[in-house]
């Protein structure tokens, strides 16, 4: 059976079964004897010229000759053959990412878990609310250095490495948080793991190696699937263990499934999920330099189309970032709801960012280019926060929130997926972990800068924000320039 090359891309590369015809568009062609094509990655316009393929029967008993052609698994659900560089741990390319999907959930639902039950544990060892909110603060400081460190590890040392390590850590989180003993020194000690626990960048890396930019956005919109069952199912299991076993019960639950998924990803996860361009698994990427090198997260930011887009991520969704932050804040106060009611609006929350991420993203990505829906996104999320500056009642907010969703959802999967094509399929993960940095980035300062605002200038002043950073973004992406050839991989 013949199957047609497609572009390269950070995709899998394969080696693809001698045909019963031959296939030399080139003048004299290396031979292969061996029943496989080598592979080696091609320029654009050479991939488009292997695209005319001329083909001459063989005679019985002959050789075959082959120019070297990339193949990209990506349109065709057919297995590499497995081998040396293509071993998938006993297991398809889509059930690797469904496996990646599944320990998301799991560590996500984890995560959750722990939450419900950090207060409950701050209130009993005497922590007051300031010591509580510091307790958040240095959560999300470990977050934001730990990204970018995590994502050259996965690079050099593989995903499974990368996603175990999480497991652990989370699994190290949990033990510390049942040492009362240790009072709050140990409750603040066992935030230290948070340098190592990125379940999502981990997973996107996996997703980013092991699809082509055309299935990507989609792919990812349903890892955010992943966070959404996380969030409604870690709260609800976590108050419902806690109430019937105690309220230490749900670190113990969470532990068991820290350690299923850890289990999990050791065997299920391959060893390194990206090729080279001869199609053999490269265990050392993540360029030059070491896990901790600031000369190499420099030197990713400076490749073409990086900054301008990093730039955008950042400051398109830093406002509307902090107006969530502010949510609860405002519920109370704004729109006078009780804490069931908030409650309510989280999950309100929670179902439609599911149903963007899972079903309209790749859709829309499928029909539209990733420039004209990054354009639509930074409008759109403008347009929300002049509304949001006008709001006076929870049905007019409740109203923003599709568009709301909408906009920051497709924002940051777009963002992601130009930024992964832009840098070679030997960095998406440190291009990934320091996308990662910009929620820690913004559950950091965004407190701060967002009580001032509130306090000071009143709850619109959170709307007028954002619509004043997205129209200057809608006019600087207004003739098209930054964005120009986003389109293409790297």
């Amino acid at each position: 059976m013949l199957f047609a090359p497609t572009l390269p891309g950070p995709g899998l590369f394969a080696y693809a079964p001698c045909p019963p015809i031959c296939i030399h568009p080139l003048p004299h062609p290396p031979s292969c004897s061996k029943g496989y094509l080598p592979t080696s990655p091609l320029s654009f316009p050479q991939a488009a010229q292997h695209r005319e393929l001329a083909h001459t029967p063989l005679a019985p008993g002959s050789s075959c000759s082959y120019p070297e052609i990339p193949f990209v698994w990506e349109k065709f659900d057919l297995e590499p053959p497995k081998g040396k560089g293509t071993e998938m741990a006993g297991l398809s390319r889509w059930s690797v990412i469904r496996v990646t999907y599944l320990l998301t959930v799991i560590q996500m639902t984890c995560l959750f878990m722990q939450f419900s039950v950090l207060l409950y544990v701050a209130n009993e060892l005497g922590l007051d609310s300031v010591g509580f909110g510091l307790l958040q603060t240095t959560f999300g400081l470990l977050q934001l250095l730990g990204s970018p460190v995590f994502g050259r590890l996965c690079d050099r040392c593989g995903a499974r490495v990368g996603l175990t390590l999480s497991f652990v850590a989370s699994w190290s989180l949990l033990g510390l948080l049942l040492c009362r003993s240790g009072g709050l020194t140990a409750l603040f000690l066992s935030r230290l793991p948070a340098l190592l626990i990125h379940p999502i960048p981990g997973s996107q890396m996996v997703i980013t190696d092991l699809t082509s930019p055309a299935e990507r956005p989609a792919a990812l919109g349903k890892l955010g699937l992943g966070l959404g069952v996380g969030l409604i199912l870690g709260p609800l299991l976590g108050g419902l263990v806690s109430t019937k076993f105690g309220i230490y019960s749900p670190i113990y639950v969470a532990l068991g499934a820290s350690t299923l998924g850890a289990a999990i990803s050791a065997s299920c996860i391959p060893a390194n999920t990206k090729m080279d361009a001869q199609g053999r698994s490269t265990p050392g990427g993540g360029g030059g330099g070491g896990v901790f090198s600031l000369k190499e997260t420099w030197r990713l930011l400076t490749l073409p189309r990086v900054l301008p887009v990093f730039t955008i991520k950042v400051l398109s969704g830093f406002p509307a970032g902090i107006f969530l932050i502010m949510l609860s804040v405002i519920s109370v106060n704004v729109f006078g709801l009780e804490a069931q009611q908030t409650g309510y609006l989280m999950s309100y929350f929670g179902v439609f960012q599911m149903v963007i991420q899972g079903l309209v993203i790749g859709r829309l990505t499928s029909r539209y280019s990733e420039s004209a829906l990054l354009r639509l996104s930074v409008l759109v999320l403008g347009v929300v926060g002049l509304a949001m500056a006008l709001m006076t009642t929870i049905v007019h907010f409740c109203l923003l929130v599709p568009p709301l969703l909408f906009g920051l959802v497709s924002l940051n999967i777009l963002t992601d997926n130009i930024l992964t094509k832009a840098v070679s399929p030997m960095d998406t993960g440190a291009m990934l972990g320091l996308c990662a940095c910009v929620q820690p980035l913004t559950r950091t300062v965004g407190p701060t800068l967002g009580g001032f605002l509130y306090q000071t200038f009143g709850v619109s002043s959170l709307g007028y924000l954002q619509f004043g950073v997205n129209l200057a973004l809608t006019l600087y992406l207004r003739d098209g320039s930054v964005l120009r050839g986003v389109e293409k991989p790297q």
